[in-house]
């Protein structure tokens, strides 16, 4: 069985939970937004749905797809030690426009 990682380093794999993490949404949907055949759109449903981050319910002759975060907690849990990294760059960002004018150039030191 792949990994969650594995999983949703798939790009077309990444599009469908993206769409379903805006609204539930049967194959025929999917397979217009994705830009892929509907067996191929299915066949990355039948691993997502495997995986535990989709699951599908009928509705009358459909199947409407919906997305189940829970799996991604294994995601959110090895990038969280990162998450310093990034505030500490953010902030020295933040730091560093707050010393623009204009937003173009360094406030110090500027000429007229």
């Amino acid at each position: 069985m792949l990994s969650t990682f594995e999983i949703v380093a798939e790009p077309s794999r990444r599009r469908i939970l993206d769409l379903l993490r805006v609204e539930n949404r049967a194959v025929g949907d999917l397979v217009r937004e994705v830009g892929l055949a509907q067996p191929a759109i299915s066949k990355h449903l039948r691993i997502l749905r495997e995986a535990g981050l989709v699951s599908a319910e009928v509705d009358a002759q459909r199947r409407l797809y919906r997305l189940q975060a829970g799996p991604l907690r294994e995601l959110d849990e090895w990038v969280a030690p990162y998450r310093p990294h990034w505030d500490d760059r953010l902030d020295a960002l933040e730091r560093h426009l707050s010393t623009m004018v204009d937003g173009d150039a360094p406030a110090r030191g500027r000429r007229r």
